[in-house]
């Protein structure tokens, strides 16, 4: 488990083909390695990654064919900036919200305006995570914990503050950037637990249109 608190940026050294998928390479700047074993996990750009390898100066970590799939992985490249947070322990400040690594789908950014010292930047979620996505809610950006400040169908609005904007790659945003968003763990737990005995069904992993009509969540 994360916090979306971004610790360090890093940037990625090597992308290595290794048996079907991707052996990656990532270095660390000033991430504090001195606690992080083989084996655990560190958040690259808000994927969970565990680390095989440790150099000193960096990790290497195996990213799988689903990993590729379903993230900006597959747009990564040798020297491309990535956002790093070791995993949670349970001494941490919990910062930001509960995060889980596990990316949801790819966004992308939309638009991009100066606020007085922030930056507003709209982003595009995938159709099917649109529900999922509240005014005043939390959602995880390239690993780093956010507030939505307003939600227009499957476009929402942030508020980048500077210290945000100084500490994690969103300084090199750009409209058409491509972006790893997971919505808040308790929308997906809710919505499961809202199916009841109908999750029990081959179809029954998510809550279609008329499902949520058919019992008052939405009007038709």
């Amino acid at each position: 488990m994360f916090t979306g608190i971004i610790e360090a940026i890093g940037s990625i050294r090597a992308l290595t083909p290794k048996g079907g998928d991707v052996r990656v390479y990532v270095a660390t700047g000033k991430l504090d390695l001195h606690d992080v074993k083989l084996g655990d996990s560190i958040a690259v750009n808000g994927v969970c990654l565990t680390a095989v390898e440790l150099p000193g100066d960096g990790f290497w970590a195996d990213v799988s064919r689903e990993t590729l799939a379903c993230t900006g992985f597959v747009d990564l490249k040798a020297g491309s900036k990535v956002n790093l947070e070791k995993a949670l322990t349970p001494t941490s400040r919990l910062g930001g919200h509960l995060v889980s690594g596990h990316i949801d789908g790819v966004g992308e950014v939309v638009a991009m305006a100066e606020n007085a010292r922030a930056w507003q930047f709209t982003i595009r979620a995938p159709r099917e995570l649109a529900k999922y996505i509240a005014h005043k809610g939390s959602i995880t950006v390239d690993g780093t914990s956010l507030t939505v400040n307003s939600v227009n169908g499957a476009e929402f609005e942030l508020t980048i503050v500077p210290h945000t904007l100084a500490e994690t790659i969103m300084v090199d945003y750009h409209v058409g950037r491509k972006v790893n968003l997971e919505v808040d763990l308790l929308a997906r737990y809710l919505e499961r637990l809202l199916l009841g005995d109908k999750a029990a069904d081959p179809h029954g992993s998510g809550m279609s249109e008329s499902f949520l009509a058919e019992h008052g969540y939405i009007k038709n």
